[in-house]
Parts: structure tokens; sequence; C-alpha cells
């Protein structure tokens, strides 16, 4: 079986969390920030999961993960 390509844009945006789960960068943080409280701008920083929705497409996007 020939080796499957890893999607490049996919494996900059998400990685594999310690128990396996996917994580991404939260959206609203590139522009438009004098709107938006510290707060607000400190909680994007963090990452979050990928929705159970969307799991699967990342997946396939991520085959060695």
């Amino acid at each position: 079986m020939p080796k499957l390509k890893t999607n490049r844009g996919a494996a900059k945006r998400f990685r594999v969390t310690g128990s396996g789960k996917f994580a991404r960068a939260r959206a609203n943080k590139s522009h438009i920030l004098t709107k938006k409280t510290r707060q607000r701008k400190r909680r994007l920083r963090r990452s979050t999961l990928v929705d159970a929705a969307n799991v699967t497409a990342v997946r396939r996007m991520l085959p060695y993960l």
C-alpha cells in the first residue's frame, strides 16, 4: 500500500494532545483587537479541542498522527 500524504495546511493548524485528541487555535485574534477586552484576548490565546463533528475530517488529513 502506498504512503498517504499529509495535508500540510492541516499539519500547521492542528496538533495531538497527550490524551490523543486534536487541539486547535481559537479564531478572532488577528485584527480589530481594540474593541475586544483584555480578558477576551487572553482567552483567545489558549487552544481548544476540535469539535466531534470535525474529528473524522482532521484525522483523514493527518494520517500519521
